[in-house]
């Protein structure tokens, strides 16, 4: 039911496209619109991505996951750059990752119940995003006081952009065996045959073209959007697009733990969040230097709220088990981060 749900809500994406260049609805009907859009997209591009593996063998299909699967969020941040709206690059990023943290982990421990995680995994996954935070702070406490945007913050951003990259190249080579079995969903591997290759990669390059369109037009219309609804940017961009582009993977993880497989959703969630930390942030700090320099001048809020966020899921998951007390305990402490990051408002 839930796939023919997103298969029809494809149609989403050239409605929006259409209604943008033709309708004139306005930015704040754009951006309800893009964001509906997106989380087909986003499940269409994880989905391709999945065939493709089954083609490429692990070490391809692990590159692929850990590129494709990453493209919503990829395409919405540089296309943020290019307009200079770095506050909401740098809050849709942090949301991600903490919203994988809590959010997505919290709703798979409520729908999975109690069982055992795998703590070893679940741990390197901590330990990479508290590596990431450590290292956010050489760009993020000089950026407090003064531009942030100046060139010696983002001077201090591309080593420790191209440290976490070697890390997560390191890392990946070690696990390589448990990021392909996080990303293999019960669904594509037993119950639908596997497309094509030509067809998968051909899906997957359309799919990352209409994000591309449905992203510029999300990014267009997100000032607007957050003015009208009385919100701040920031905060638009740390919750609400961190949720709507990772809302597929989101969705995947909760339907994993809801079919009893509570370690590989749990995995999901932390390593998606471990992946955004040490892969996609770097990623985007030096891809961006193409377009117009992202410097990693994090605020408090967010070195706080992803700090406080590894050590909250780190105490409940210590012993190695999930509970659905675990799960609420969790979405509690999204909705504080989001207070937060409410009260914050813009820089």
């Amino acid at each position: 039911m839930a796939r023919r749900v997103l298969w029809g809500s494809l149609s989403l994406a050239p409605i929006t496209i259409l209604l943008h260049y033709v309708a004139d609805l306005g930015d704040t009907a754009d951006f309800v619109l893009a964001a509906a859009a997106l989380i087909p997209l986003a499940w269409l591009i994880g989905e391709a991505t999945e065939h493709a593996a089954h083609h490429t063998g692990p070490g391809i299909g692990g590159f692929l996951n850990a590129t494709f699967g990453n493209a919503p969020e990829l395409i919405i941040a540089l296309l943020a750059i290019n307009q200079a709206k770095f506050e909401v690059v740098r809050g849709s990023l942090t949301g991600s990752v903490v919203g994988n943290l809590l959010l997505v982990l919290g709703f798979s421990l409520l729908f999975g119940g109690r069982g055992p995680v795998d703590r070893e995994s679940s741990f390197m996954s901590l330990g990479l995003v508290a590596l990431a935070v450590v290292l956010f702070l050489v760009p993020a406490i000089p950026s407090w006081s003064g531009d942030p945007e100046r060139e010696l913050i983002v001077a201090l951003s591309v080593p420790v952009s191209i440290a976490l990259l070697v890390v997560y190249v390191c890392v990946t080579w070690y696990s390589l065996r448990r990021h392909r079995a996080m990303h293999a969903t019960t669904e594509t591997a037993d119950d639908v045959e596997a497309w094509s290759l030509a067809l998968s990669l051909g899906v997957l390059g359309l799919a990352t073209v209409v994000t591309a369109l449905i992203a510029e037009i999300l990014i267009g219309s997100i000032e607007t959007f957050a003015h009208n609804a009385h919100l701040s940017e920031f905060f638009v961009a740390a919750v609400i697009v961190a949720i709507v582009g990772n809302a597929a993977e989101h969705g995947g993880a909760v339907v994993v733990a809801a079919r009893g497989n509570i370690k590989l959703a749990a995995e999901i969630a932390l390593a998606s969040s471990a992946q955004v930390a040490v892969f996609l942030i770097p990623a985007v700090t030096l891809l961006g230097l193409l377009i117009d320099s992202l410097a990693l001048a994090f605020r408090p809020v967010e070195i706080g709220a992803v700090a406080a966020s590894v050590v909250f899921t780190a105490l409940l998951l210590r012993d190695g088990m999930s509970s659905k007390a675990k799960g609420v305990y969790l979405i509690v402490g999204y909705g504080v981060v989001a207070l937060a990051f409410l009260v914050a408002g813009d820089r």
